[in-house]
């Protein structure tokens, strides 16, 4: 948790700079404003990513397989059923969010749903089902919300900084500004990419034990990774990309460098080696 609470400080200090506050009143108040920041993001983060990624709640009758998996892989690992949804897009990929197991959504895209076999959604749910287990998914919620914050203010803040008149003083915080509106969004990569790429291993090892189907995993990595690659996700908030089981954004070289998932060629290797150790052929 002290990767989320050095995010929200610099969410807050980006605010107070925003607001024309000084660079050690800027401090003192991102101090203050951490802890109701954290509160807020603790009780409400799954909703707003819910809200971010249009996910919709389906009961049984409206996606009865989806339903069947996700409870059968529960049951497996030992958690409560999540609760289901479904994303509205046509880029195959699935993240789970909540609090807590009994607060979990297990949420699927349209594309999952057509493009990948049983199998593949069943290893793919067990992958954040894993998350689940682990409470991986309130650590990573809150960070796609802060930072989804933090690109906010930092767009906010380099065009009042850009459009900002005055005398030497004001141009000086102006400057401050400026600079803090391009690096804060830099640093929160950077935490972000800390906070996930090691879970994601951790979460691809426990579908494979859990499922017994590590090949299936292989399989539905390799699926959404070619699809992203030729049709990436664009209507969605990057800063969500550390949900999802592979990023379904593709940007700058500097955007891969800061990349909140290990490559999927490398993921696949250790799901190669589980196997093995399983006992299973590929």
């Amino acid at each position: 948790m002290g990767m989320l609470m050095l995010l929200l400080m610099l969410m807050a200090s980006l605010a107070a700079l925003a607001l024309g506050i000084n660079v050690s009143q800027a401090i003192a108040f991102a101090l203050l404003m951490s802890i109701p920041l954290n509160l807020l993001v603790y009780y409400y983060s799954d909703q707003i990513v819910l809200a971010m990624t249009r996910a919709k709640l389906v009961d049984e009758s409206e996606a009865p397989l989806l339903h069947r998996i996700v409870e059968r892989v529960a049951m497996r690992a030992g958690i409560p059923k999540p609760r289901v949804a479904i994303v509205p897009t046509d880029v195959p990929n699935a993240f789970a969010t909540g609090r807590s197991p009994e607060k979990a959504v297990v949420a699927v895209t349209r594309g999952a749903i057509r493009l990948l076999s049983e199998d593949e959604l069943e290893a793919v749910i067990g992958h954040e089902i894993s998350h689940v287990k682990h409470r991986d998914v309130l650590v990573a919620t809150m960070a796609a919300v802060i930072a989804s914050a933090i690109g906010w203010l930092a767009y906010t803040a380099r065009w009042g900084a850009i459009f900002s008149y005055g005398d030497r003083e004001e141009r000086g915080s102006t400057l401050v500004l400026l600079l803090a509106s391009i690096l804060v969004p830099i640093f929160a990569a950077m935490i972000q990419m800390a906070i996930s790429r090691a879970r994601e291993y951790k979460a691809d090892e426990g579908s494979a034990y859990i499922t017994r189907k590590p090949h299936a995993l292989i399989s539905a990595l390799q699926r959404i990774e070619n699809y992203v690659r030729r049709k990436p996700e664009t209507r969605m908030n990057p800063s969500t990309s550390c949900l999802w089981i592979v990023n379904p954004f593709r940007g700058s070289s500097l955007e891969e460098l800061f990349s909140t998932h290990p490559p999927t060629w490398k993921r696949i290797e250790r799901l190669r080696r589980i196997a093995r150790e399983m006992g299973l052929s590929i």
